[in-house]
């Protein structure tokens, strides 16, 4: 269990951070930045339960804990070690990809086929949602830039994947099970 009893250590007024695995890095590196992405989407994720409800808060809270799983996989690079370590990191599994489909599935079979893209908005929770898909995006571009460099667990690359289109289905749903989406109308403002 992690103890935080002293919040600033001062270690990182250099410009550096610490690894998972104690090596030191700049904050800028690519690996700290596509983590620290996953931890803005988790911040997101936060914000968008304060309009959720039920289910979807509760996927929702599921979400965010996969979230911080992902940022201690990720802030962990040496993959190659995991198997000697006393005690090994903990890593994204693909059984949490194969729940993301499987919620993707259940929630799919509620709604009516899309013949247009949709606008991000609707209700407050779908809004919300739709800014969560895209920092997810965002996170999985950086996570993906990041593997041509160095190890990534590829459950994780898959996981960002699958997250983003959780929460394009989750904001359909949130639309009153996409009756209240907003459809784009190619052209309208010409």
């Amino acid at each position: 269990m992690v103890v935080l009893n002293k919040i600033y250590t001062k270690t990182g007024d250099a410009g550096e951070t610490a690894l998972g695995d104690g090596a030191r890095v700049a904050k800028h590196s690519m690996r700290v930045t596509a983590y620290g992405t996953s931890d803005e989407l988790n911040c997101f994720v936060g914000v968008a339960r304060l309009a959720a409800d039920g289910a979807v808060d509760e996927a929702l809270s599921r979400i965010q804990n996969d979230l911080f799983d992902l940022g201690a996989d990720m802030c962990n690079p040496n993959m190659e070690k995991d198997a000697e370590a006393e005690y090994p990191p903990l890593r994204v599994a693909d059984q949490q990809v194969k729940r993301l489909e499987a919620e993707i599935d259940a929630m799919t079979n509620v709604l009516e086929p899309l013949r247009s893209f949709i606008l991000p908005g609707g209700s407050p929770l779908s809004a919300h949602l739709h800014v969560c898909r895209t920092v997810a995006r965002r996170a999985e571009r950086l996570t993906v830039e990041l593997a041509t460099m160095e190890s990534v667990n590829p459950a994780a690359v898959k996981y960002l994947n699958r997250l983003s289109d959780w929460f394009f289905v989750a904001a359909r749903i949130a639309n009153e099970n996409g009756h209240n989406d907003v459809l784009w109308v190619p052209g309208a403002n010409r």
